[in-house]
Parts: structure tokens; sequence; C-alpha cells
């Protein structure tokens, strides 16, 4: 049985189940699988995978990942999740549109990536829960740059035995955005805007995670924290997945045989969805390289092109800003892996990121890195792909996939490869209305919601159902606070 371990080397082992209901380690690191699974494993051939429907990729990937789960627990997770919850027929479109291919990842009830493994992190956690024996109330902690929050509440709304928790930068999310957090219905449910960017939120929920005190007077209450972000190895696994299904469907439309290699972009700020492929193709998919598209906010980009992880920057507010971050996350564990598992390396990586906020790594970790392409676009780049896109290819793209096409489109002119290429569309471009309508010639609205209706308008593009009439819902959570405050705030709703 697989087995999860701390990316910082101390603490024991847990089944998958245990670490899901954990989310961060003890030492503060987070989970990995002490092996990867490969897909001749499960076993499933890359001639295979074009036949398969998206449920039945992922009830073999995420299977193959928590085999501590039964078949039975795995289907029922998977079909509670995908059944009937998202627009798309088979759950993830793969779209042609200029020279790439877009695995539109959208069209779940918050109309963001997110959705696809938020959609079934609250199954896997409940059924967790009931494997591990834990009479405990779960609650959600989560810090969000804009998607993850509705996602990971519209996932936990009205689910017996947890409550949930998000803080979101109170002017670092779009109106639409902050409206779907804001009007959220559910007893369950609490989100707070912070004074603060999207690191300072991050920061704060693990210090929360990981202050003693804290977790002893939750635990006297009968309560145990746990999360939603992509820390939590229930939320990464299942976005292994959609590129597993991605590459089938590349080979069932012709684009490429089995066994050809495919390029990967994918906008990113906390390093999770590149991860995600990543993890897709140690099982056994076939990329050449993994394209790592940033904004102004571009740490990863130099980090990819130097080596050095340096935090200590100017943050910029950007029209792409779920990846307005500057510490990322998951980076901590494809570094790990790239150490050859080393947790007393990356102990001290986080260490020094810590407490001096840079980090330099040594040339193992850095000769692994070179499958990894860095580059970024700002806000003018992103503006004008949305423009040309539109007006050559007739597809709306929002402020994120927009990043990644651009970067992509660099990556070729540098590189000149263009085999063919999967690009994650994040997010359906009514999140981001104001920058998509004005990108593509409509402009003075005065609200982003005028935005959303002129838009569809204008490209008879539909607007999805969850984002209809946003500015006329009831507003639910109206809280404000410094970020020093969090832990409070916390204390206070599970008192309640």
């Amino acid at each position: 049985m697989r087995k999860y371990k701390s990316t910082r080397g101390e603490g024991k082992e847990l089944r998958a189940a245990s670490a899901i209901i954990k989310g961060l380690a003890d030492d503060k690191g987070l989970f990995v699988p002490d092996t990867l699974p490969s897909l001749e494993d499960i076993p499933l051939s890359l001639n295979e995978l074009g036949d398969l429907s998206y449920k039945d990729t992922a009830k073999k990937i995420i299977g193959a990942f928590f085999d501590d789960y039964t078949d039975e627990e795995i289907e029922a997770c998977v079909e509670g999740a995908y059944h009937n919850k998202f627009a798309a027929e088979d759950v993830v479109p793969v779209v042609k549109a200029g020279d790439a291919w877009f695995l539109e990842l959208y069209h779940g009830r918050t109309s963001a990536f997110k959705d696809m493994a938020l959609s079934i992190l609250p199954y896997l956690l409940t059924t967790a829960v009931k494997k591990e024996g834990e009479e405990k109330k779960i609650c959600i902690l989560t810090a969000t740059s804009g998607d993850t929050g509705k996602a990971a509440l519209e996932g936990f709304a009205h689910v017996p035995g947890t409550e949930i928790i998000v803080f979101y930068p109170a002017h670092g999310v779009s109106e639409v955005q902050r409206a779907q957090m804001v009007t959220q219905e559910g007893e369950n449910t609490h989100v707070f805007a912070i004074e603060g960017n999207f690191d300072d939120a991050q920061r704060g929920v693990k210090k929360i995670f990981n202050d003693q005190d804290i977790n002893k007077e939750l635990e006297e209450k009968g309560v145990r924290l746990s999360s939603a972000n992509s820390i939590n190895i229930g939320r990464l696994v299942p976005q292994v997945a959609y590129y597993v299904y991605g590459y089938g469907k590349l080979v069932k439309e012709g684009a490429i045989k089995p066994g050809e290699s495919i390029n990967i972009v994918v906008p990113t700020g906390n390093f999770g969805n590149i991860l995600a492929a990543y993890y897709a193709s140690m099982m056994g998919i076939p990329v050449n390289r993994f394209i790592c598209a940033s904004n102004e906010n571009r740490v990863l980009t130099d980090f990819i092109n130097s080596g050095t992880y340096d935090a200590r920057r100017e943050f910029h507010l950007t029209n792409s800003p779920s990846m307005d971050i500057l510490v990322s996350s998951n980076l901590e564990r494809l570094l790990y892996h790239l150490s050859g598992g080393n947790g007393r390396e990356i102990k001290t990586l986080m260490t020094e990121l810590d407490t001096k906020g840079c980090y330099t790594v040594g040339e193992n970790v850095k000769k692994g890195l070179s499958v990894f392409y860095g580059g970024f676009a700002d806000m003018k780049d992103t503006d004008e792909t949305i423009g040309k896109m539109y007006k050559e290819n007739n597809y709306l793209l929002d402020t994120h996939t927009a990043v990644a096409y651009k970067v992509y489109e660099k990556y070729v002119e540098e590189t000149g490869d263009r085999r063919p290429t999967l690009i994650a569309a994040t997010a359906s471009p009514y999140k981001f209305a104001r920058s998509v309508a004005e990108s593509v010639g409509v402009s003075n609205c005065q609200t982003d919601f005028e935005y959303v209706e002129e838009l569809s308008k204008f490209t008879g593009v539909p607007i999805p159902q969850g984002l209809k009439d946003l500015d006329k819902r009831e507003i639910r959570h109206k809280d404000v606070i410094e970020v020093n405050d969090m832990p409070q705030a916390v204390i206070k709703v599970l008192a309640e």
C-alpha cells in the first residue's frame, strides 16, 4: 500500500486517507507519495487512453495514488464529484485554437479549474473520515487568490461534519470572484477578506495549522483542521487525471500517435497545477517540456532560469489575479522529487525562504529543472493576446489562459519547437469580464457585471450558469480583517 510522507523528512508515514485528513505534515512539510504510480501499474496503455471517459480516467488515476480506498469508494467519490455537475458533456473539452490545443478546465459550477479537484475533495475527505474512524468535526481552512475559495465553498457547503473558512485578499480579486465568495450560502461556510495579499493569507493559514496552542484549543472543542488548498494531497492528485485524459484526447483526435511527446503549458502561481502535469509525466505520459507561464509576479520564471528563488521583490496586482503570488507552496514538492527525496535539504531551503526570503538550489535540482521552461507575460501582452486570439480564431481566453498562450508563443519563437501542445485553460473569460471585454473592443461599462452582459452580447459566448446575476444575490459574508486577526476569526467561528 502506498504511503505518504513529509517533504521535510520528519514524522511518520501515513496512508492516503490519513494524509488527506491531516492536510499538512507535523514538520510543516507537504505530503508526497513514497512512490509514484505508473500507467503500467494500473495497467493502462497509451493506446487505451483516448477511449476512456473523463470519469473512467479519473477513477484509474486517483485510485492508483490512493490505493487504500476500495474500488467502490473511488467509484462513489468520482461519480459524486462529476456526474451532472459540469456543463461540458464529458467534463473537460479539448479544443484546437490558434497553434495549440486548449484543455478547458472551467466548465464546473464556479467556472474555474479548481472545480476539477474541489468537486471531489469533499467526497475523498468524508470517506477518509469514515475509514479512519475520525470523530471530530473537520474544519477546512483555506487561503485563496480568487478561485480556490469559491470552488472550496461550493464543494463543502452543507457537507455534514464540516466547517469551511476562507480568507481572500480584499483588494486582490476580481469583482466577479469576490461576489462569488461573499454570496455563498450554507450555514457551515465562513468567508473573510484580509487587508493583505494572497501570500499574507497563505502564511496566515499555515501559521494557524502549525500553532500548537490553537490546535489544542480546537481539539478540546472537538474540531480538527484540514485544508482545501493544493497543499492537501487530496486536492492535488485529482488534477493529475485531466492531463492524462488530455493526452488521450490528442491521440483520439489524431494530433499525436501513442508514445509521441507533447508540451504542456500551465499558467501558475502556486505551482500546483503544473506539478500535477509533472506527476502525469512521471506516470508515463510523454512530455517534452513543461512551460511554466507567469504574470509580472515572475518569481517562478526567474527561479526556473536561475535556480534562485527570491520572493524579495515588488508585488504586482495584475489582471490575472490568481497568479499574483510570490511564495509558490507546491514548488516544495517538486524540489523534494528532484533532490532524490532529501527531506533535510528541503527543510533547509524552506527555512531559508522563511528567514531570508530566498534560497538557491543545488546542481542536482537545477539539472532537473531543465524540463521546465519559464516565461512571463505582462498585462499589455495579456490584453493583446486576448484580442488577437478572438479576432483571428474566434476563441475567447480569460486573462490567465492568455498569459499561458503568450508565453507559449515566446517559447516557440525562442526554440522553434512546434510539437503538439496542450494548454491548461484555467477559467471562464467571464470571471475577468472587464479585462477580457476591453481587450476585444467592448468598453464604457461601469461594473464587471455589466461587462459580463455586454461581453456575451458582443461575442455570443454563453454566460456560465453560476455567474449569472451574481450582483443581485444577497451578500452574506461582510467581514474584513487584519492578517494578525486570522487566528481569532477561526476560534470565533468554531466557538459558535
